[in-house]
């Protein structure tokens, strides 16, 4: 189910906001674009660090499609 929302995201190019745990058990706030879709991670770009990162699916707690993407925010 959490997999269709990044395969969408990659066929539309609609950014997603994630809330995920980093290495460090620390909670991160991201908005990214999907650059492809793994077996158990997604590659995105993203805009916080304005880089691609990789992000593991076990460690992403939340996704929501952004309504409004502002990349100041």
């Amino acid at each position: 189910m959490v997999k269709g929302i990044f395969q969408y995201a990659l066929n539309t190019g609609q950014k997603l906001e994630i809330i995920y745990i980093s290495k460090l058990n620390q909670f991160s706030q991201r908005k990214i674009k999907v650059l492809s879709v793994g077996e158990d991670s997604i590659s995105a770009f993203c805009y916080l660090r304005n880089n691609r990162r990789v992000f593991k699916l076990e460690n992403i707690l939340s996704v929501e499609i952004c309504k409004k993407f502002d990349m100041g925010e």
